[in-house]
């Protein structure tokens, strides 16, 4: 299946429906995910979790949506302990269906042969940051985000736990700085909901929601739901416009 394209321009902004289970892949079809979201995620992972090789024929009836793979570590959410070669085999599957991939920072020195494929095929990465207790220092987070960026990351993403409103209101500062390359903010937990549709607001380039009836992470908005919710936000931080 020949891949859609994607482009990080800024000013767009993309919800990102991630499928949480096998059932909803299996159920999904192109137009029914194209009304929801822009880009679908698909958790190999997840996949191999359930007990189901990932191979082209569960995500076949979705061509001509912009599919991104991710092959989770553990320590940042896997659905299972994988190695780095074990994840960077299973993304090596599917890079002909590709319109981007996630590898988090922490991995991509030890996945750089991966890496270094997608970049000779033109398929952005997506370098992520997650942390499930507390939001990172501000300055902790700009040198991730200088890393992503000297590592060769089309976007730097950071998904953290959030606390407290101050935590809310310094993610959302933090989304609308300047740091060299494409941002992707959104908080998780019980503020997770509001700090979404904030970010997005701030130019939050990826915006995910969940597709079927598993989030996957705490406090997602149904994609659906979150995109209805950005398109009638007319108020903007900076120049974000929906596509």
């Amino acid at each position: 299946m020949a891949h859609a394209q994607i482009t990080f321009l800024p000013g767009r902004s993309w919800v990102v429906g991630s499928f949480g289970d096998a059932a909803a892949l299996g159920e999904a079809t192109a137009g029914g995910i194209l009304e929801r979201c822009d880009v679908a995620e698909i958790r190999l992972d997840v996949l191999l979790s359930r007990g189901l090789e990932p191979t082209p024929g569960l995500w076949r009836q979705l061509a001509g949506v912009p599919l991104l793979f991710t092959a989770r570590r553990n320590d940042e959410g896997g659905a299972m302990a994988l190695a780095a070669t074990q994840r960077a085999a299973l993304l090596a599957t599917v890079l002909d269906d590709a319109a981007c991939i996630d590898v988090e920072l922490a991995s991509h020195a030890a996945m750089g042969d991966i890496l270094a494929e997608a970049r000779r095929r033109a398929i952005p990465w997506i370098a992520s940051c997650h942390d499930f207790e507390k939001l990172p220092a501000t300055a902790v987070l700009a040198a991730a985000a200088q890393q992503a960026r000297a590592a060769g990351a089309a976007v730097f993403k950071v998904a953290a736990q959030l606390n407290t409103l101050e935590d809310v209101l310094r993610l959302a500062q933090f989304q609308l700085s300047q740091q060299g390359l494409p941002l992707a903010t959104m908080g998780m937990g019980a503020l997770a909901p509001a700090s979404r549709l904030l970010c997005a607001q701030c130019g939050s380039v990826l915006n995910y929601g969940y597709l079927g009836t598993t989030p996957t992470a705490p406090g997602q908005w149904d994609c659906g739901l979150l995109k209805q919710a950005i398109s009638q936000s007319p108020y903007r931080w900076g120049p974000v416009r929906m596509i």
